[in-house]
């Protein structure tokens, strides 16, 4: 069964975000960046079928320019055996990227992809459906669990009310949640060998995929900076505080 992952490079999560002076985005410059958290996580889900005996092959995605090819190389090195690199300068919106997606998995034609089910810059949470439809593929979203069965994929998801397992027919589409496994960490041989591991570049104009923007970010503004806490003597002060200064009673 081949696996296809699809990965996006971020600015590392525990980096310090500083927005731009005219409120455009978020300063990128000299930022340290690394996978995201939920695309790692599908990586070693697909890993770990393949160790299971499910998976025969593993190939990596990413979209971007040339610096996505590192987040790829950490892909192969964790154990991903090829990787496309699909080049564009832009930066694509969701449905915009669920279009490239999509024209891989025509010309990849794998049986199961993984997504994270969000990037942690967008937040957007919303390639992995649309990427179902476009492709009118069954999705299990917020994976915490996934057991392949024959032709059937067994995905434990978090929903509202607890957990909720669904049989999905193969090929299908699953995101990837927080609570699915811990990603490993690349050994230095690996990181080594990954070098030699082939990485197609695609020019996302090769693809003929629609990319126009069709959203327009307006302001990009920093959170408010939290007032420091306060003690109080009683319970009464307290009361009094958060109906006269919270104002949340």
């Amino acid at each position: 069964m081949k696996v296809l992952v699809a990965v996006k490079r971020v600015i590392d999560p525990y980096a310090k975000i500083r927005v731009n002076d005219d409120g455009s985005g978020v300063e990128t410059n000299n930022m340290k960046m690394s996978m995201n958290p939920f695309c790692e996580i599908a990586v070693e889900e697909a890993i770990r079928l393949r160790e299971a005996g499910v998976a025969t092959e593993i190939v990596v995605v990413s979209i971007g320019d040339s610096a996505v090819q590192e987040t790829l190389r950490n892909a192969l090195a964790l154990g991903a055996d090829r990787a496309i690199h699909v080049e564009t300068e832009s930066m694509l919106e969701p449905l915009a990227v669920a279009k490239v997606l999509k024209q891989v998995m025509s010309q990849e034609s794998p049986q199961l992809v993984l997504v994270g089910k969000q990037s942690i810059d967008t937040d957007n949470n919303q390639v992995a459906q649309m990427l179902a439809a476009l492709t009118d593929r069954p999705q299990g979203t917020f994976a915490s669990k996934l057991v392949i069965e024959g032709d059937a994929a067994l995905v434990t998801r978090e929903v509202d009310g607890g957990l909720e397992t669904l049989s999905l027919q193969l090929p299908a589409i699953i995101s990837t949640d927080l609570r699915l496994n811990e990603p490993r960490y690349a050994s230095l041989p690996n990181i080594m060998k990954a070098k030699k591991k082939p990485l197609d570049v695609v020019p996302i104009e090769s693809l003929a995929v629609d990319i126009e923007s069709r959203q327009e970010v307006l302001e990009v503004m920093a959170p408010k900076s939290r007032a420091p806490g306060q003690s109080v003597a009683s319970v009464d002060e307290l009361v009094d505080k958060l109906r006269n200064e919270a104002k949340v009673l």
